[in-house]
This record gives C-alpha cells, sequence and structure tokens, in this order.
C-alpha cells in the first residue's frame, strides 16, 4: 500500500520526459516560423564594421599581377585613403568569385569607384591565370594566404564585397557574387550617398 501514491506521480515524470522532445520541437519551430514572417531578408548578413573605420590594409601584393601593363601594387590603407573604394574579397579556386568577375571587372571602369582586391588563401600563380583569363578590375591587390585579413574584416564566406567611404568608413558590405539587380538596388545607391558625403 506504501507505494501506490508514488506510482501516478512517476506516470506523470515519464509522460512528461516523453513530451519534452515534441514541446522542444515546437517552441524551434515557432523561432522559425517568426524569422519567417519577420519580412526580413534572410540572406543578409549583418556586419559590425558598417559605420565603422576599415580596418588597417597592410597586405603584400600578388606578385606578377599588372594592369593596363603596370604592375598591380600591394593593398594597403594608403591604396584607398580619401577615395569611394570597393575591396572585393576574392579566390581563383572560388565558382561565385568567378560568376561575378564580369561584374566587378565593369565596376572598375566607373571612374567614381576605385576597386582593390583582396585575394583570399589563394595560389599566386593560380590567380595570376585567374586574372589573365578573365581580366584584371584591381588597382591594388592584396593577398591574404592565411585569412588574416579577411578575419579583420569580418569575412563569412567569399566572394565578400565592401564600400569604402572617402574618410576610410565601411558604408556598405555585400555577401557572396554581386549580379545586375544587387548592383542596382544596392551598391550604386551606396555609392552616390558615398560620394555626397564626400562633397
Amino acid at each position: 500500500m506504501s507505494d501506490t501514491p508514488a506510482q501516478p506521480q512517476g506516470r506523470r515524470r515519464r509522460v512528461l520526459v516523453a513530451f519534452l522532445p515534441l514541446l522542444l520541437f515546437g517552441a524551434l519551430a515557432g523561432v522559425f516560423l517568426m524569422q519567417l514572417m519577420s519580412g526580413r531578408d534572410t540572406s543578409v548578413i549583418p556586419s559590425a564594421l558598417i559605420g565603422k573605420a576599415a580596418p588597417t590594409l597592410s597586405l603584400q601584393p600578388l606578385d606578377g599581377a599588372v594592369k593596363n601593363g603596370q604592375p598591380v601594387p600591394a593593398l594597403t590603407s594608403e591604396a584607398i585613403r580619401g577615395k569611394v573604394t570597393l575591396v572585393n574579397v576574392w579566390a581563383s579556386w572560388c565558382v561565385p568569385c568567378r560568376q561575378e568577375h564580369p561584374i566587378i571587372l565593369g565596376l572598375s571602369t566607373d571612374e567614381r569607384l576605385t576597386v582593390v582586391g583582396i585575394n583570399y588563401k589563394d595560389k599566386n600563380d593560380a590567380a595570376l591565370a585567374f586574372l589573365g583569363e578573365l581580366g584584371n578590375p584591381f588597382s591594388a591587390i592584396g593577398v591574404d594566404p592565411k585569412g588574416a585579413a579577411a578575419i579583420d574584416w569580418g569575412v563569412y564566406g567569399i566572394p565578400e564585397s565592401f564600400l569604402v567611404g572617402p574618410d576610410g568608413t565601411i558604408v556598405y558590405k555585400h555577401v557572396g557574387p554581386f549580379d545586375e539587380a544587387s548592383v542596382r538596388a544596392e551598391l550604386l545607391p551606396a555609392i552616390e550617398k558615398a560620394l555626397a558625403q564626400k562633397k
């Protein structure tokens, strides 16, 4: 008779343990549903660097890189000072980098904009072959063989691009390859805004 009161309590505990995974799943599903219904673009990864000074650049040059018959200098903070600059993080082994390269090449012809590159965890010869085949949009290139500069810039994966204003502040970040729509809807308005601040 002394065991009888403990039985219903033990049964309740087993039922609770059995339903616990279902309750956790329901809570997680609710969180995901709220994210989906929020209307936010889930592909946009916020950057803690927007509105802050760009990290210092002091990278070695890509040996052998040329543009218009001239050697391409190393990427340093001096190379972007006082200019509206697109910093593109790329590599020869990156398939999306190859896809977006014609757009980066087109942007490099915009006289309002300086386009520079951080070559991420790449081999020198492979990077040169990539630029030789597809064209070189970069007025300066810095090599980042161990990814240290990418960490400083908060890179999640490549390609990534950062628009730096003439005062050295990061004003815009794009994760993934640019396409015509993202250039038109996001990058060009950011460039106009950065140029307006320059005046």
